[in-house]
């Protein structure tokens, strides 16, 4: 494995917080940064497979559900049931 040397500009004040951050930790802070660095890219690498694993969960489950056959036997609503005035019928009513 090669190495990368990067070149950092911090403020006063961000160099300070990472040497205090560094020493609670108890390592140098070339270490803390490093390990800041790599649970980052674990993390990013890592969240897009969750999400496309909870998204095929969530696919499967979708298609189970419109593919039960009882479903074929509810009715359609209705227009009324779906117009904006059977919607908003109560909040108007409260209103008043």
């Amino acid at each position: 494995m090669s190495a990368v040397t990067v070149k950092l500009d911090l403020s006063t004040e961000m160099e300070a917080r990472l040497i205090v951050q560094a020493a609670a930790k108890g390592v140098s802070v070339e270490q803390y940064l490093h390990s800041l660095i790599e649970t980052d890219l674990l993390a990013e690498t890592e969240q897009p497979v969750d999400l496309i694993e909870a998204n095929e969960e969530w696919v499967n489950l979708l298609e189970t559900f419109c593919n039960n056959p009882a479903l074929a036997n509810v009715p359609p609503l209705s227009d009324e049931a779906i117009s904006r005035e059977s919607i908003y019928r109560e909040r108007e009513d409260s209103q008043l």
